[in-house]
């Protein structure tokens, strides 16, 4: 008896991927007020590891991209003069004004895009030079520009970016509930998924010609395989990459806060678990771990989530599902105030706990 409930024990701690007895959460940078210096950040959104292996991080109300050394912990600007606006181009990025940077994308040259969601824009800096441009997006709000340039393609609020298989980039157009490709070689852009519509996403349906509701955010695995937030759809869907057909993988499409320790098919995303009215509804920030994981910053309920590919199983691994600001060490114990992003790198978790104003690390 006293076998099994050990091993019961022992596979309880574990559910999270990072067992609960070693689990530390600590701040990486951020005071838990807004401000701008090697201390402080201002709302944090999208986080990158770059070729160089610093930390790279949007600061959204500081209208700044910024490089964290990980080694010596000195913070430097790499883009942004901390004025709102679409100016810069062609000049160095620090001079350049930009407007709710939300994401970030290393390609495998080691130049950084930038997703600004109130430009309506994909910006590009060439690491080399430091010179920023605009890779796609006219800085006008809407939808058009399909088999022409991207830079005069117009988007409505690009959210999230990322490197497919060939090498084109994929952006969650998320008010036009479209997926879009840009091919970088050639500078084209088309739809790749969504037809602007605000309808269910149907189990095994196929990519094209299907709706998807506010595709907030997107990865990709190994095996070319993307995993899909939509933000309004309160799910997150696979995309088979050999199929080019959805499953969905969490959420059941409702608001709240439930399911851990079952199927993520029957979990609930995007709610308070204090009753308070969210903001935004829906999940907004994954990523993939290297145990079969999948984190979901699950933003109005103040939690990060993590589901087990293998299993389906979803657990919360940081957060108490109610708004606040620590206290630390433990991630359990811990309460955050809507985290917009996560990252898994160097074997860690990093967490954007975007409204408590840090950048926080899960061991």
């Amino acid at each position: 008896m006293l076998m099994k409930l050990l091993l019961c024990l022992c596979a309880l701690l574990t559910t999270s991927g990072i067992p609960t007895f070693a689990a530390t959460v600590a701040t990486l940078i951020g005071t838990g007020k807004p401000g701008y210096s090697d201390t402080e950040v201002n709302n944090p959104y999208g986080l990158a590891i770059g070729l160089d292996g610093a930390l790279y991080f949007c600061d959204l109300d500081n209208s700044r991209i910024r490089r964290m050394d990980l080694s010596t912990k000195r913070v430097t600007t790499i883009a942004g003069n901390g004025q709102k606006g679409y100016q810069g181009d062609g000049g160095p990025a620090t001079a350049a004004s930009l407007n709710m940077p939300h994401e970030l994308l290393f390609d495998a040259k080691g130049d950084l895009y930038i997703a600004e969601r109130d430009n309506h824009v994909i910006r590009k800096i060439d690491m080399k030079s430091g010179i920023i441009s605009t890779a796609a997006g006219t800085g006008m709000r809407g939808f058009g520009g399909d088999g022409g340039p991207g830079v005069k393609a117009k988007f409505n609020q690009p959210h999230s970016i990322v490197l497919d298989r060939d090498g084109s980039m994929l952006i969650c157009d998320i008010g036009n509930h479209r997926i879009r490709r840009l091919h970088l070689d050639t500078g084209l852009i088309e739809t790749y998924a969504g037809t602007g519509e605000t309808k269910e996403t149907p189990e095994g349906a196929s990519v094209k010609g299907t709706p998807v509701t506010g595709p907030r955010t997107i990865v990709r695995a190994a095996n070319g395989d993307l995993y899909l937030a939509l933000r309004e759809g309160n799910a997150i869907y696979r995309i088979d990459a050999k199929t080019q057909t959805y499953h969905r993988l969490a959420g059941t499409g409702e608001l709240g806060f439930s399911g851990d320790g079952g199927p993520a098919l029957q979990a609930k995303f995007g709610g308070s678990a204090t009753g308070a009215a969210a903001r935004l509804a829906g999940p907004k920030g994954l990523a993939l771990g290297s145990d079969d994981s999948l984190y979901v910053a699950d933003t109005e309920s103040h939690a990060i989530r993590k589901i087990n590919l293998k299993t389906g199983i979803i657990s919360t691994v940081m957060g108490t599902g109610q708004i606040g600001d620590g206290p630390e060490p433990d991630p359990l114990l811990c309460k955050l105030n809507r985290p917009h992003s996560v990252l898994f790198a160097n074997g860690v978790l990093y967490v954007g706990d975007s409204e408590a104003h840090r950048i926080l690390l899960l061991r």
